[in-house]
């Protein structure tokens, strides 16, 4: 019987050494030698129906129509403060619904088709905090709507700061009247008036210029003085009387509105109205006025034109509020 001649044994410590590399990761974990063998690519596999293709199971695409809310990822670092879809997205602009445009008609001023539609018209000041806590007057804001809540005009005021704050009330001013197209289809012009001298002088009494389109004169809007109530005369181009608005004898009733009529100018005709609705406390405290603005159907379209005129001379003399100065004891100012 023959001895096959063997390798002298080594201990097991020699043997690992010799067959495997010492490795400088103490705590790597040990390899394994895997005997799987990619094999040929196979055919693809339709998605299945109701699933957009190249996305998994449960995933759906902004293009295809779902009835889960879609859930984008928000870039940044900012965690997201909301579930997704159920709330509101912060800091986004509320979208503004503009009433449909109309069509371009013969014989009326480019913009002011909308008004030949309405027979009521609201007017929206924007209300601002800042004017309430610094006492300083910014351009007043106007949002034109119709019963609809549907956007016709925006009317802004113009004026820089040293006139709106030295002046207040006696302020000139311009409002520009821009459609849903951001054209400036109408132009009201105050100009500045002496009050030093008597009430009752005509160089005293206020005035608005109305120009639709902007650098045509379509009217004015005159004051006329009275001793109880707040009298204005609606004119042409050629300054010649057409209407008379007549307010009430008070125009600071707390909780009520407050009325003017436009009527004809025999006073007998009542043609249409300008009213001051009660706010509440921002009627008192605030510029947060709003006006309804009525008018027949069929009237001319510059005629509406002029009483939406009267409205904002209206604010501008009555309703426009300031913190009045109350001198204290020791010289000191306050509201």
């Amino acid at each position: 019987m023959s001895v096959v001649p063997t390798a002298p044994e080594q201990p097991a410590g020699e043997m690992e050494n010799q067959t495997k590399p010492p490795d400088p990761r103490s705590d790597a974990p040990p390899e394994y030698n895997s005997h799987f063998v990619p094999g040929p690519p196979g055919t693809a596999v339709p998605s299945p129906a109701g699933y957009p293709g190249g996305l998994p199971m449960g995933y759906y695409s902004p293009q295809q129509p779902s009835t889960f809310p879609l859930y984008q990822p928000v870039g940044g670092t900012h965690p997201v403060q909301y579930q997704p879809g159920k709330y509101p997205v912060p800091n986004q602009p509320v979208p503004i619904t503009w009433m449909p445009g109309p069509t371009p008609m013969a014989n009326c001023p480019p913009g002011l088709e909308y008004l030949v539609q309405l027979d009521n018209i609201h007017v929206l000041q924007h209300f601002e905090p800042l004017e309430m806590m610094t006492r300083f007057e910014t351009n007043n804001r106007y949002d034109i709507k119709n019963n609809s809540d549907q956007m016709v005009y925006i009317v802004t005021e113009d004026t820089d700061d040293f006139t709106r704050n030295a002046y207040r009330t006696l302020r000139p001013f311009i409002l520009r009247v821009t459609d849903c197209m951001g054209r400036e289809i109408m132009t009201m012009q105050r100009p500045f008036r002496c009050t030093c001298c008597c009430f009752c002088c005509p160089s005293a009494r206020q005035e608005l210029e109305v120009q639709c389109p902007p650098g045509i004169t379509i009217g004015f809007v005159a004051e006329h003085w009275n001793l109880c109530r707040a009298v204005y005369s609606i004119q042409n181009e050629k300054k010649e009387n057409v209407m008379r608005v007549r307010g009430p004898c008070s125009t600071y009733g707390c909780g009520s509105d407050s009325v003017f009529e436009v009527k004809s100018l025999d006073g007998v005709s009542n043609i249409g109205s300008i009213i001051r609705k009660w706010n509440g406390l921002l009627s008192a405290m605030a510029d947060a006025d709003h006006f309804d603005i009525h008018f027949p159907l069929d009237l001319d379209v510059k005629m509406k034109a002029m009483i939406f005129g009267a409205c904002f001379l209206i604010v501008s003399l009555l309703f426009l509020s300031y913190p009045e100065r109350i001198v204290l004891s020791d010289g000191e100012e306050a509201v």
